[in-house]
């Protein structure tokens, strides 16, 4: 089944999401007993030591924590924090626990902690158990005093202060689990904040506070020596969009709204590496990608143009975080998962 028509599958409840059920209850139990192991203590999650944030989601696909990352990163700057980002790494072909550099190569770190090196200029370290990635970041800086985890709402190994859920705006579809729905865990579950682009999702109690997002992209592409091409220069000339993402229709919708002709649009599997990827025959068109993507097509095509997407945070999500972050300057305890 291909991704469009899986994707429809999971904001239904018809016949095939139903077909899918009895599969969808045995992954429920596998992702349950990790975390009930770790609630009812007979497995310990390891704390780093420093305020921890995971910024995660319970929905397969893109939902934007990378982008919700960047933009609390930014923030926390701003406020004189020190932050380091720790994640898992996604589609790298190493195994192994690793510093991020902003030349390091995809393959070896992951494209989206790729472009937080790239895009923040704070330590980032990858590993498969965060708390190993978390413990070499600090071991490596000690100046860093705030810790952000991309993804892991599902990874209980790492202790955390807090956890901040993302949405995109299909919310949670049919509301099941994999594979019958879009759910990667049961929903609701316990979360500190949620993040949330489209209609609010069911909250997992009235007084849990949540804050919309608007996405769009940037008005410039980026060249791959870091220049700034304003978007309405490109308007007159066939574009020829790739993506590599969950939802590659998105970009492209987006695109156009920003006036540009795309003459050929291809969304290719989310991570995908391009090793093996022909390009058309595109004289006179240019190539415009994802900043992800731009981590792995880069290095093969320095001609492509990518457009970092721009996320409008409710202020009121840098209030509740400041808050939140002066109740834990003033209580040693960090809580577990």
């Amino acid at each position: 089944m291909d991704c469009a028509r899986l994707r429809r599958m999971w904001h239904s409840r018809r016949w095939p999401a139903w077909a899918w059920l009895p599969l969808a209850w045995l992954y429920g139990a596998l992702v349950w007993l990790p975390r009930w192991a770790y609630r009812c203590g007979w497995r310990q999650a390891e704390h780093a030591g420093i305020p921890t944030l995971v910024i995660g989601n319970v929905v397969a696909g893109g939902a934007g924590k990378t982008p919700v990352t960047l933009a609390t990163v930014q923030h926390l700057q701003a406020r004189g924090w020190r932050p380091g980002i720790v994640a898992r790494g996604y589609g790298r072909h190493l195994n192994d626990c690793r510093a991020v550099h902003p030349d390091s190569e995809a393959c070896a770190v992951g494209d989206e902690p790729l472009l937080l090196a790239r895009a923040s200029g704070v330590p980032v370290y990858v590993a498969p158990q965060r708390i190993t990635a978390a413990r070499a970041l600090r071991a490596a800086h000690p100046e860093v005093n705030i810790l952000l985890c991309d993804d892991g709402l599902q990874h209980h190994a790492l202790a955390r202060d807090l956890d901040i859920c993302v949405f995109h705006d299909q919310g949670i579809g049919n509301g099941w689990l994999l594979p019958a729905g879009p759910l990667r865990e049961a929903w609701p579950r316990p979360v500190d904040a949620i993040l949330y682009a489209g209609p609010c999702p069911p909250l997992p109690s009235p007084s849990t506070p949540h804050f919309a997002v608007q996405r769009r992209l940037a008005p410039y592409a980026l060249s791959a020596d870091g220049t700034r091409i304003p978007l309405h220069t490109l308007q007159h000339q066939p574009v020829h969009a790739i993506a590599a993402i969950a939802r590659p229709e998105d970009f492209f919708a987006m695109l156009r709204s920003q006036g540009l002709h795309l003459a050929h649009t291809e969304g290719l599997p989310d991570h995908f590496d391009f090793k093996s990827w022909k390009r058309l025959s595109s004289k006179g068109k240019t190539l415009i990608c994802t900043e992800k993507d731009a981590t792995k097509l880069w290095p093969l095509h320095p001609d492509a143009l990518a457009v970092p997407l721009c996320l409008n945070i409710d202020p009121a999500y840098t209030q509740w975080l400041d808050g939140q972050l002066r109740r834990l300057s003033s209580n040693a305890t960090p809580t577990s998962p």
